[in-house]
């Protein structure tokens, strides 16, 4: 059968599950295997354009946030920022209130902190990696559904292992992922340079 929907995706794991008693968990283990997902995968299909304005010298991280990818303030020429821990940050810029425009971003619980600290609600622009909404009966189908339904449905299946114990088919299924997986990343990693032309960069 097809796997085109959040109901298709559930049926198809029922059915490779062949286990009556876990149909009312099926849903949980698409759950559990968007989540294997978006630990393991950094696609453009997750890409998402970060532009926020510094409030109290910190930034909320977005909510979705799976891991930041480029992150830069623009002042009249762009000027990138360096990510580094919330501990060097605190080392080296222990005095929080107002010094200069930030070169370098730390993450500190549900914020993003700078350093130096801003003297200005400097606008923060980048990319970061977001997960997609999750599929549920009224959100049926995502990027997932339409280019890589079988890396949710192994997902999904070797989530199940708790329930299935020490069944050979769990084996197989995390090699399934773990292929489906890597040729997923592989392709979107090839796709993001094709049509260039090979040369030699100064910068």
């Amino acid at each position: 059968m097809s796997i085109g929907s959040y109901s298709e995706l559930k049926t198809a794991v029922a059915n490779w599950l062949k286990r009556s008693d876990l149909a009312a968990y099926t849903g949980d283990l698409i759950t559990f295997g968007e989540a294997r997902i978006y630990r393991d995968l950094r696609i453009r299909a997750m890409e998402t354009a970060l532009s926020c304005a510094i409030s109290g010298g910190a930034l909320s991280v977005p909510a979705g946030y799976v891991e930041l990818k480029l992150a830069y303030i623009y002042a009249s020429s762009v000027f990138w920022l360096q990510r580094k821990t919330a501990y060097w940050m605190y080392q080296n810029y222990p005095t929080r209130s107002s010094d200069s425009s930030p070169k370098f971003i730390a993450r500190e619980g549900e914020n993003f902190i700078f350093g130096p600290y801003p003297d200005s609600g400097y606008t923060v622009k980048g990319i970061y990696y977001k997960k997609l909404d999750a599929l549920s009966d009224s959100n049926t189908t995502n990027w997932f559904t339409s280019n890589a339904p079988d890396l949710l449905l192994f997902a999904a299946l070797c989530e199940a292992e708790p329930f299935l114990k020490n069944d050979q088919r769990v084996q197989l299924w995390e090699s399934k992922y773990a292929a489906v997986k890597d040729a997923v990343q592989r392709r979107d990693d090839q796709e993001e340079f094709s049509g260039s032309i090979l040369s030699v960069s100064a910068a």
